[in-house]
């Protein structure tokens, strides 16, 4: 008997299985699962919504993401690409029950984690950093390069060059995040840097 736990388990909302072709795939389908676990979480869900096109650079089939992990063990999992480390923190700050392989077969259950880990890197960064990044792009720096990180990039260490493209493409997303929320998901309130500014 299998004892993974349900869909139902990590999230009510439904969110659908990422085509198998490459080409097919589009964040903008998850904006509805987008728009609740931001709201949940409390983080912004432009943030998280750039976040996934960020994200979507490789295939997310569950089928395609068992292959890569077959090829490279250490592989992030999932619409939102986590790594273990990431999605082993969150679960147990949370009390998570699902497994870190659920992240590829369901979408909703990734997105969701994500989105608490969006809201966890919010805690750990200062209220103050300098100014050439907002807020969110520093929480997006964070999601990508890890908490120790993106709190030195707050305090003005320049990224390396991994990162300054991660920050180049969300920069390029955004417009295209919010486009796609404002089209399939309500989100609950506009990025957190316009409201403050």
């Amino acid at each position: 008997m299998d004892r993974r736990p349900t869909r139902a388990a990590h999230d009510p909302g439904r969110a659908p299985t990422p085509p198998l072709l490459p080409g097919g795939y589009d964040p903008a389908d998850y904006a509805g699962t987008v728009a609740r676990s931001a709201e949940t979480a409390g983080v912004s869900p432009v943030l998280l919504m750039t976040v996934l096109h960020n994200e979507a650079y490789k295939p997310h089939h569950p089928l395609l993401e068992r292959l890569w992990q077959w090829w490279k063990p250490g592989a992030s999992f999932g619409v939102a690409n986590m790594h273990r480390a990431a999605f082993e923190s969150v679960r147990r700050a949370y009390g998570l029950s699902g497994r870190w392989e659920d992240l590829r077969d369901d979408p909703a259950f990734a997105v969701r984690v994500a989105a608490l880990h969006l809201r966890d890197l919010d805690r750990a960064l200062p209220r103050t950093h300098v100014r050439r990044y907002t807020r969110d792009e520093l929480l997006a720096l964070g999601y990508n390069a890890g908490e120790r990180n993106m709190r030195a990039f707050a305090r003005g260490v320049p990224p390396g060059p991994m990162a300054r493209s991660y920050l180049r493409r969300y920069r390029e997303y955004r417009g295209r995040a919010t486009d796609a929320l404002a089209e399939g998901g309500r989100p609950r309130h506009a990025d957190a840097d316009a409201v403050a500014g």
